[in-house]
C-alpha cells in the first residue's frame, strides 16, 4: 500500500469531529469513522503527493506508525473511502 497513489473517492465527504473525522461514501451508504486527527490529516492530503509514504513522510508520521497506516488505509480502500489515483481500487 505505502508505494501506491491514492485520493479520497470522489463521492465520499469528510466532516471534522474531536475524535478526528467521519466519512462518509453517498454511493455505498457507508459511514466510517477516521479516529486520529492523524488519519485524518494524511487521507486529505493523498492526492498532493506521489505515493502514500510520501504523504506520511510529509505529514510527520513516524516510520514506526506506518504500519497501522498501512492496515488502516487498507481498510479504507476495502470500504471505497479511498481508491487509486487512476480510480481503481
Amino acid at each position: 500500500m505505502l508505494d501506491r497513489a491514492l485520493r479520497l473517492h470522489p463521492q465520499v465527504a469528510v466532516r471534522p469531529e474531536p475524535f478526528g473525522a467521519l466519512a462518509y461514501h453517498y454511493g455505498n451508504r457507508r459511514l466510517v469513522f477516521l479516529k486520529h486527527p492523524d488519519m485524518v490529516r494524511v487521507v486529505r492530503s493523498l492526492d498532493e503527493h506521489d505515493t502514500v509514504a510520501d504523504t506520511l513522510t510529509a505529514c510527520g508520521i513516524d516510520q514506526a506508525r506506518w504500519p497501522s497506516f498501512d492496515r488502516a488505509l487498507t481498510d479504507l480502500v476495502e470500504s471505497e473511502v479511498l481508491v487509486g489515483t487512476d480510480g481503481a481500487p
